[in-house]
Parts: C-alpha cells; sequence; structure tokens
C-alpha cells in the first residue's frame, strides 16, 4: 500500500509539473502574441516600429515623417499626416531609453506647419543618441530641416527635395513689421539647414528665393544627387546604406 501511495503521489507531483509548464508556455505566447499586436499597432497608427539585430545586438527605432506636418491645428481626416504631439514624447522617451540604440527616420512630407517641423527637427539634432535619417519621395519645405537634422543624411536617386519661401495662409496685414516676421521666420529654417548641412548661407537662401526653376512658384527643386552637390545631404543611398551607417556609429559608440 506504501509503495502504491508513494507512485501515486509521485503522478500526481508529475502532472502538476506538466500543467505549470503548459501554463507557462501558455502566457509565453500570449505575452509574445501581445507584444505582435502592440509592434503592429505603433505602425499602422504611429508609423513606428522597433529593428532589432540579434546577431548585432542592436535595437533601433525607426520614426516615419509622412504626409504633412500637422501643427497646431487638426487637418482634414482624408489628409495623411504626421502629428507632432505624438513624435515629440516619442522622442524624448528613446533619449531616456537604455534599451534603444540609435534612431533611424524615413522621411517623405511634402512641408506643412514651420513651428511643428522645427520643433521636431530641433528635437531629433538634440538627441544624444546615432540618428540617420532617409529620404524617400520627397522632402519638402520644412522637410528640409527634418531630413538634416539627423547625424548623417541619405536620399535616394529619385526623391525630390523642394526649398522655397515660409507661407501664411489667412489675413495678413500689408506692413512692414510683417515682412520683417517672414524674414525671422525663414531666417530661422535657413539658419538651421545651413547649421547641420554643408550649405552655405547665401546658397541655400538663394535657392529659396530663385524665379527661374519652379513655373508658379518661387525656389529651387532638387533631385537626389543634387541635393548631395550641393551639400544638403550627406549621402545618396537607400535602407541598406542607412542601416549600415547606423549600426556603424552604434559600434563606434556615438556619432
Amino acid at each position: 500500500m506504501n509503495n502504491n501511495d508513494n507512485d501515486n503521489e509521485q503522478n500526481k507531483e508529475n502532472m502538476q509539473n506538466g500543467d505549470n509548464k503548459s501554463n507557462e508556455e501558455q502566457e509565453n505566447e500570449k505575452l509574445e502574441k501581445q507584444n505582435e499586436e502592440l509592434k503592429d499597432k505603433k505602425i499602422s497608427e504611429f508609423g513606428q516600429t522597433l529593428l532589432e539585430d540579434n546577431d548585432k545586438d542592436h535595437k533601433i527605432h525607426l520614426l516615419s515623417i509622412i504626409g504633412e506636418i500637422e501643427g497646431h491645428e487638426c487637418l482634414p481626416q482624408h489628409n495623411k499626416t504626421t502629428k507632432y504631439e505624438h513624435v515629440l514624447p516619442q522622442l524624448a522617451a528613446i533619449e531616456d531609453s537604455k534599451d534603444i540604440d540609435g534612431l533611424l527616420i524615413l522621411i517623405n512630407t511634402v512641408g506643412g506647419d514651420v513651428e511643428a517641423g522645427l520643433a521636431i527637427a530641433e528635437m531629433i539634432a538634440s538627441l544624444s543618441k546615432p540618428t540617420v535619417s532617409l529620404v524617400l519621395g520627397g522632402s519638402h519645405s520644412i522637410g528640409v530641416p527634418l531630413a538634416v537634422s539627423a547625424n548623417y543624411s541619405f536620399i535616394v536617386p529619385s526623391a525630390t527635395m523642394i526649398i522655397h519661401p515660409v507661407r501664411m495662409n489667412g489675413t495678413v496685414i500689408g506692413v512692414t513689421q510683417t515682412f520683417e516676421y517672414f524674414e525671422k521666420i525663414q531666417d530661422r529654417i535657413i539658419s538651421f539647414v545651413v547649421d547641420h548641412s554643408k550649405i552655405s548661407y547665401d546658397n541655400f537662401r538663394n535657392m529659396m528665393l530663385d524665379t527661374n526653376k519652379l513655373a508658379k512658384d518661387v525656389g529651387t527643386i532638387l533631385v537626389g544627387k543634387e541635393t548631395v552637390e550641393n551639400g544638403i545631404i550627406d549621402f545618396m543611398g537607400g535602407i541598406k546604406e542607412a542601416l549600415a551607417k547606423i549600426n556603424e556609429m552604434i559600434e563606434g559608440g556615438g556619432n
């Protein structure tokens, strides 16, 4: 009887261990599923995800800046937008995170709100972690400061950049002070681009005010290689080159 009781106890213990293991596996599967759903949500709602290189143990945050940069006013529902109130806290979280090693920014924007665009650009420029930007499609207007705000910038051959003066909607008072205000805004944009690229102040300003390049506007359009030749973007290249550069920076211990 004693032997049978011991066997029964052992079988019962083995069954409990099996149940515990099964429960642990179920919990792990549940957590993995939740993590995948969270990643999918971040991609679909905010255009962000985390790139993990298992071989190099690098974690790179991917941030996409697409459509129009939305400022203090909400744009129509059918517009694709990048909302600065989403991006700024995320950039602060990236700077504070010990798990994220670098930031890769994908850019395809028509421009948008000047204040919001400059705010995002200044945040990216002030990050202590390695940053690389990649222009795909286009990086127009306030998208130019965004493209040069990273430590290194890349552009694909077919992408474009449009440089033009500041625009303002609504009532404009026709006095000297209004013109001076516009000049100050433009000076902020030009100064930021010059400080974070290789182009000179005068060359960039001349591009902004050129009357011969655009049919219905004042400014300049540059395609791919021209942005590198003019010292705005650092390199020609795509996602392969951009990822290689940021991994090189991470391995090198900084900028």
